[in-house]
C-alpha cells in the first residue's frame, strides 16, 4: 500500500510541473496580475503584476491524480468537496480583485457568509460518516473524547479558523505551499496509522501537487496561488482533520498557521486598546521581513518548524 501513496505523490508532482508552463502563460495573457498592498513591505511592490490564481495548478493536479487512482470513498469525496468549495469562494474573490485592479474583492461579510455556509455543509456531511463528536486526543494513542453538542461550535470555529489562517500565511513566495505540503504528508501518515487509507491518498496527492507547484512559486515566484489556492488548501486541511477525527492535531501540525493568525489578532487588539503595535508588521512573517530576514530564510525556518511539529504529531498518535 505504501507504494500507492508514493506513486500518488510523485504523479501529482509531475502533473503540477506539466501544468505550470500551460496555465501560467494563460494567466499572463488574461492579465491576471497580483495587486500588492501599499501598506505592506515595500520590497513586495516589485511583485505587482505577477500572475495570481496559480492555485488552479495544484487543484487540477490533485483532481486528476485522485481520479487516476480511484480515490473515491465518501471521506475523500468530502475532502474534495471542501477543497473545491472553499477554492470557488477564493476564485470569485480573485476574479473581482483582478477586474477592479485593487485588493478589494468580495466584502468581508460576503466572504465570511460563504465560508460559514460551506463549513456547515462540511460539518453536516461529516457527521453522516463518523460518529458525532469523537476526536482523537494527542499523546494518548487512540483514545478519543466525545464533545457532544459542543462538537458543532468547536468544529465550525476550527474549519473557519483553518481556512483563514492558511490564507494569512500566504504572504511570501513559497511559504504557504511549503508549510502545507509538510503538514499534508503528516496528516497522510496519521491517517495511515488510523487505517483511513483513502484520506491518506488524498492528502498525498495534494502534497505532491504542491511540490510541483513550488517549482513556480518559490522565490522569486513566477506565480502566486491567490485566494483560490489558499482557501482551497485551508478547506482541504480542515476537511481531512474533521472527517478523520484528528481536529485536535491541527494546532500542532499547523502551528505556523496558528502563530500567523495570533500575530494578527494580537497586533489589532494591541493597537485598538493601547494605541501601540506589538510587531513591526503583521502577519508575523512580515515582522521578520521588517527585521531584515530574507523571504527565503523565513520560509526555511517556518518549513523546519512545521517539519518538527509534524513529526511530533505523528508520534503523538502512535
Amino acid at each position: 500500500m505504501t507504494k500507492y501513496y508514493i506513486e500518488n505523490f510523485v504523479i501529482a508532482a509531475i502533473i503540477s510541473l506539466v501544468l505550470g508552463p500551460i496555465i501560467i502563460p494563460e494567466l499572463k495573457k488574461l492579465k491576471i496580475g497580483q495587486a500588492i498592498r501599499e501598506d505592506g513591505p515595500q520590497s513586495h511592490l516589485i511583485k505587482t503584476g505577477t500572475p495570481t490564481m496559480g492555485g488552479i495548478i495544484f487543484i487540477v493536479s490533485t483532481l486528476i491524480t485522485i481520479l487516476v487512482f480511484g480515490v473515491n470513498d465518501k471521506e475523500a469525496i468530502l475532502c474534495t468537496f471542501s477543497m473545491l468549495s472553499f477554492g470557488l469562494i477564493g476564485l470569485i474573490d480573485d476574479y473581482l480583485i483582478v477586474v477592479k485592479k485593487t485588493n478589494d474583492g468580495l466584502s468581508a461579510s460576503q466572504k465570511f457568509s460563504a465560508q460559514v455556509l460551506v463549513a456547515l455543509v462540511l460539518m453536516f456531511l461529516s457527521t453522516k460518516i463518523n460518529e458525532l463528536g469523537n476526536l482523537y486526543i494527542p499523546f494518548l494513542g487512540r483514545e478519543t473524547v466525545n464533545l457532544g453538542i459542543f462538537y458543532y461550535p468547536i468544529t465550525l470555529f476550527v474549519i473557519l479558523g483553518t481556512v483563514n489562517s492558511v490564507n494569512l500565511t500566504d504572504g511570501l513566495d513559497g511559504l504557504a505551499a511549503s508549510v502545507s505540503m509538510v503538514g499534508l504528508v503528516g496528516f497522510a501518515v496519521i491517517n495511515v496509522i488510523l487505517s483511513k487509507n483513502y484520506l491518506s491518498m488524498f492528502a498525498m496527492a495534494l502534497a505532491g501537487s504542491l511540490l510541483g507547484y513550488l517549482r513556480y512559486n518559490k522565490f522569486p515566484a513566477q506565480v502566486f496561488m491567490g485566494d483560490v489556492g489558499s482557501l482551497a488548501l485551508g478547506g482541504a486541511f480542515a476537511a481531512i482533520a474533521v472527517v478523520s477525527g484528528t481536529t485536535l492535531y491541527l494546532p500542532i501540525i499547523g502551528l505556523i498557521f496558528v502563530v500567523e493568525t495570533l500575530s494578527v489578532i494580537i497586533q489589532v487588539a494591541s493597537f485598538k486598546l493601547r494605541g501601540k503595535r506589538v510587531f513591526l508588521m503583521s502577519p508575523i512573517h512580515h515582522h521578520y521581513e521588517a527585521k531584515g530576514w530574507s523571504e527565503v530564510k523565513i520560509v526555511k525556518v517556518f518549513f523546519a518548524i512545521t517539519l518538527i511539529t509534524t513529526v511530533i504529531s505523528i508520534l503523538a498518535i502512535r
